[in-house]
C-alpha cells in the first residue's frame, strides 16, 4: 500500500505542513509545522513571488527534517471552478472522451486553458436516465506553478486537490454526522475562505468567498493607526503566542467585531443560497477552521446570523500524537490552522485527484 502524501498548504500568508502514518491502530501525525510567507507572495490563489515559496517549503523541509517526498497540494480561489452537472447516463469510457465537451457549456475558460477532472456523484440527480457529476476545472497555470515551487523544493507533486474539499476530508475521520445531517465547513484564510456544505454524506455545496482574516487585520492597522506587526498581534490578542500577555486596547474589540459582522454576513448569504435551493437540508452545526476560526467575534457573529451552534473544528480530534515528541501547547494553537494540510495528507499518491 502506498504511503501517504506529505500535506502541503500553500497559503497566503503561511504554509502549513502535515504528515501522517495510518496503521491498524489508527492514523498517527508524523510531522507538522507552520512558516509564515512575505505578505504578497500569494494574491487571489495565484504565486506572485516564488522564490519566498520555494524558500518557505525549503526551511519546513530542514526544520522537521522532511523524510519522504510525495506531495499533496490543493487550490482554491477565481482559477478554480467546482460545478455540479447533469449528463446522459454513459460509459466510464464514454464520459472520459465527453467531459472536456461537457466542461465547456459550465466553465468560464477555453477547455486547452484548464485542467479538468470529474467524479460522478450518487444517485441519478432526479431524473431517470441521466447521471450527477461534480466537475472541478482549475487553470494550467496555476496548477503548474504551484508544481513548480514543490519541484524547486527538491519535493514531487503527485495530488493537487481543491481545498475546499481537504477540509471535507479532514472533517470526516475527526467527527461523525448522521446520514440525514448536514453542516457547514468553512476555512476562514488569510486572503480567501472555503465553504463546503456536507449533506447526505458528500459535499452538496462549494463556494470560494473573497475575504479572510487579512481584513481584520488591515482594519485595525488603518483605524488605530499601527503597523501591521501591531494589528495582526491585537488581532490574536487572546490566542496566545508572544504577544498573548499584551494588553488589547478597546477600540481594537469594536473594529474586529465591525468587520468580523460583515465577514458573517458573507457567508451567511452562501448559507442561504444553498438552502434555498436545498430546503430538505437539516443544517446543525458550523465548524470553523483557518487561521481566523479562533476569533470569538466572527464566532458569535455566525451563530447570531445562522442560528446555529459554531464550532472551532479540530483535526487532530482523533489522531494520534505522541506528547513526548510533539509541543501541544503549539499544536493546540494551530489545529485549526492545520486543517488544510491535515486533509491533504490524508490522500495518497496515485489517488484520483
Amino acid at each position: 500500500m502506498a504511503k501517504n502524501c506529505i500535506g502541503l498548504d500553500i497559503g497566503s500568508s503561511s504554509i502549513k505542513l502535515v504528515q501522517l502514518k495510518e496503521t491498524g491502530k489508527g492514523i498517527h501525525l508524523v510531522n507538522f509545522g507552520i512558516e509564515p510567507l512575505p505578505s504578497q507572495s500569494i494574491v487571489d490563489g495565484s504565486i506572485m513571488n516564488q522564490t519566498a515559496v520555494v524558500d518557505a517549503i525549503r526551511a519546513l523541509k530542514t526544520t522537521l527534517g522532511l523524510r519522504g517526498r510525495d506531495v499533496a497540494t490543493a487550490i482554491s480561489g477565481h482559477s478554480v471552478i467546482i460545478k455540479k452537472i447533469k449528463v446522459p447516463q454513459m460509459t466510464p469510457d464514454e464520459l472520459e472522451e465527453q467531459i472536456p465537451w461537457e466542461a465547456e457549456h459550465h466553465i468560464p475558460f477555453s477547455k486547452d486553458d484548464v485542467e479538468i477532472d470529474h467524479e460522478i456523484m450518487g444517485g441519478d440527480g432526479g431524473e431517470a436516465g441521466q447521471m450527477e457529476l461534480m466537475l472541478v476545472a482549475a487553470k494550467k497555470e496555476v496548477v503548474s506553478d504551484y508544481s513548480m515551487v514543490i519541484r524547486e523544493a527538491k519535493l514531487q507533486p503527485v495530488v493537487m486537490d481543491v481545498t475546499a474539499f481537504t477540509i471535507q476530508n479532514a472533517f470526516e475521520v475527526n467527527y461523525t454526522l448522521a446520514p440525514n445531517e448536514s453542516v457547514v465547513l468553512i476555512n476562514v484564510g488569510a486572503a480567501l475562505s472555503n465553504i463546503n456544505i456536507l449533506s447526505g454524506g458528500t459535499s452538496a455545496f462549494t463556494r470560494d468567498v473573497a475575504i479572510g482574516g487579512n481584513a481584520l487585520t488591515e482594519e485595525i492597522q488603518k483605524r488605530l493607526s499601527v503597523s501591521q506587526e501591531q494589528a495582526e498581534a491585537w488581532k490574536i490578542g487572546s490566542r496566545g503566542g508572544d504577544q498573548a500577555s499584551e494588553v488589547v486596547p478597546n477600540e481594537v474589540e469594536a473594529v474586529v467585531a465591525e468587520v468580523a459582522d460583515s465577514m458573517a454576513g458573507k457567508f451567511q448569504r452562501s448559507l442561504d443560497f444553498f438552502l434555498a435551493a436545498s430546503a430538505e437540508a437539516a443544517v446543525v452545526k458550523i465548524y470553523l477552521c483557518g487561521g481566523s476560526a479562533q476569533v470569538p467575534a466572527l464566532q458569535r457573529a455566525l451563530e447570531e446570523k445562522a442560528g446555529l451552534p459554531v464550532e472551532v473544528m479540530d483535526p487532530f480530534k482523533r489522531i494520534i500524537i505522541d506528547d513526548k515528541k510533539f509541543d501541544m501547547t503549539f499544536l493546540h494553537q494551530h489545529a485549526a490552522e492545520a486543517a488544510v494540510a491535515l486533509g491533504l495528507a490524508l490522500r495518497r499518491p496515485g489517488d484520483k485527484s
